[in-house]
């Protein structure tokens, strides 16, 4: 007898599997279950939040306003929840999860403290066998992984880690008792948008801070004033209004690209837009300016020459801080845009080193601290990782997952990371994955309106599979081959392909290298999507 069949013997028998509590994976539990759907979730953590339950580092908050990260099928849902501020912290975040998962009764259908190990498709019945490490199989026609598109993070990072004395913590594994770094000498080890709020939220606690920077990041100073009742009233009443933007928008929020071109703005009319924009103090600047600083040098010269004018200030013209601080060799924007809250000004406390780690890299960690390449070894007694994601690919290439003939996700993105809309795999039967490669959701979005998106798409195609008796779905290899050719024609008329960055698959080596994120935006995506389903789901093998 074979071992798939061995297993399927002692399974609990489901139609679908969902694997993530997190806001794609909370929303897709609930459709499915509305349709009467015999699901079940499957999550890592003790509770759901997915990142928010996850990253809980100091400084961890939005940079989505409150009011349009949201869920947007159920007006009272949204109406009946008020966010404090207009970027809420972590905590709060968790909250409004837990609030959601309650309200419509959610955590019992859900394993917790459970990690999927392997799933494996079955060509003979058509389904997935689902194995966890804790012992239990699922027999399942749909796989669905809603795993977030950073939730793969990247710990084991230097020699030596485990030798060290003091502590040691990666943010995206920030423990729930916290880390008593106040009045410590404390390391960062980057300066991404999660490295930035870190240093931003602990440097006026510890006794001494040195951050070890790779990559200088342009930032938009944050601009988060609390909400008042009325401010929340004022925004409930525009539930309509801020779903129809974040539906319609480039990138799913409640601003867009509608400044007009670029090409035919003076620079004074440009220079206005940016500083309005940069006065806005949200991601508006990098989202909502001009469509040609993605894809045209000169413009992208112009914002990130405006940019770091900004940052020269700050920083009161400190040339090694400029210099080590403010990017020269890639522009605003084709990195992901940190918001930030007096970040470039903890630099000027006496209290605060910095390593430049590209002129003298880690080679390792001691019981004592962090060596450089130089010989140079400093003695922290906390040593905090910021050091980032297996972007989009990771949370999936993790687990076994063996789609027909035994082929496997891990082996086959290893050689070339390839889906059709970021939904499906060719090979893959009845697996369905949001938050993955080559849609708007890998990382140019908000991430509600897109997550939503996708989970409905999911739950509408399986709603219409069960209308039509059919068991399994796929697309053709020409259905995927069109998209991933659609995809990076978009994607290297742009200027993100450029540059190195976790966009392209940069920071993990050995990573093939694509851009992870659709560019088209976010309506021509939906639009797409849309249209699949009204052909009938032409391009896709269906049985």
């Amino acid at each position: 007898m074979s071992e798939s069949s061995v297993a399927q013997q002692g399974a609990q028998k489901v139609e679908a599997i969902v694997v993530g509590a997190g806001v794609a994976g909370l929303f897709q539990v609930n459709r499915l279950r509305e349709m009467g759907v015999k699901v079940h979730g499957i999550e890592a953590g003790s509770g759901v939040g997915g990142t928010w339950y996850w990253n809980r580092y100091p400084g961890a908050r939005f940079d989505s306003q409150g009011e349009i990260y949201q869920y947007w099928f159920d007006e009272q849902l949204y109406k009946s929840w008020k966010p404090s501020e207009r970027f809420p912290a972590q905590p709060e975040t968790e909250k409004w999860l837990n609030y959601v998962a309650d309200k419509l009764d959610l955590k019992k259908e859900y394993s917790f403290g459970t990690k999927v190990e392997s799933a494996k498709f079955n060509e003979s019945t058509g389904r997935w066998t689902v194995q966890t490490d804790q012992g239990e199989t699922f027999d399942t026609q749909f796989f669905i992984t809603c795993c977030g598109m950073l939730s793969a993070p990247l710990t084991e990072m230097f020699p030596g880690q485990n030798t060290f004395k003091g502590q040691l913590v990666h943010t995206a594994r920030w423990p729930k008792e916290g880390v008593d770094y106040k009045g410590k000498r404390v390391a960062v080890v980057g300066i991404g948008a999660t490295g930035i709020q870190v240093i931003q939220t602990i440097a006026p606690d510890v006794d001494h801070l040195t951050v070890y920077v790779r990559t200088p990041q342009y930032i938009t100073p944050m601009r988060n004033p609390k909400y008042t009742e009325a401010d929340n009233k004022q925004l409930h009443a525009r539930f309509e209004e801020l779903k129809k933007q974040c539906h319609t928008s480039f990138a799913g929020f409640d601003y867009d690209l509608d400044n007009g071109s670029w090409h035919d703005a003076t620079h004074e009319q440009r220079q206005a837009v940016y500083e309005r924009l940069w006065q806005d103090g949200s991601l508006s600047l990098w989202l909502a300016a001009y469509p040609e600083i993605f894809s045209v040098q000169e413009a992208s010269d112009d914002i990130s020459n405006f940019v770091r004018a900004k940052m020269r200030a700050r920083l009161k013209n400190d040339p090694k801080l400029c210099d080590l601080l403010i990017p020269k060799d890639y522009g605003f924007g084709t990195h992901r845009v940190p918001l930030e809250t007096k970040y470039l000004e903890v630099y000027l406390q006496p209290n605060v080193d910095t390593v430049d780690v590209k002129k003298t890299p880690i080679v390792g960690i001691t019981p004592k601290g962090i060596k450089t390449s130089d010989g140079t070894e400093l003695e922290f007694d906390v040593i905090i990782l910021a050091t980032g994601f297996d972007a989009g690919s990771g949370a999936l290439t993790r687990i076994n997952i063996e789609g027909r003939g035994g082929r496997k996700l891990k082996e086959d993105w290893g050689k070339d990371i390839r889906t059709t809309m970021g939904l499906q795999v060719h090979g893959y039967p009845n697996l369905f994955t949001t938050a993955a490669p080559l849609a708007p959701s890998a990382a140019l979005c908000n991430m509600t309106t897109c997550l939503q998106q996708q989970a409905g798409w999911i739950a509408d195609t399986i709603g219409y599979m069960r209308d039509k008796g059919l068991k399994v779905m796929e697309p053709t290899k020409a259905t995927e081959d069109a998209w991933v050719q659609h995809h990076d024609d978009i994607a290297n008329a742009t200027l993100l392909t450029k540059t190195d960055s976790w966009y392209m698959g940069s920071n993990v080596p050995g990573k093939p290298r694509r851009l992870l994120s659709y560019a088209g935006g976010v309506h021509t995506y939906k639009k797409a999507c849309e249209d699949v389903i009204a052909s009938g789901y032409k391009g896709f093998e269906l049985a």
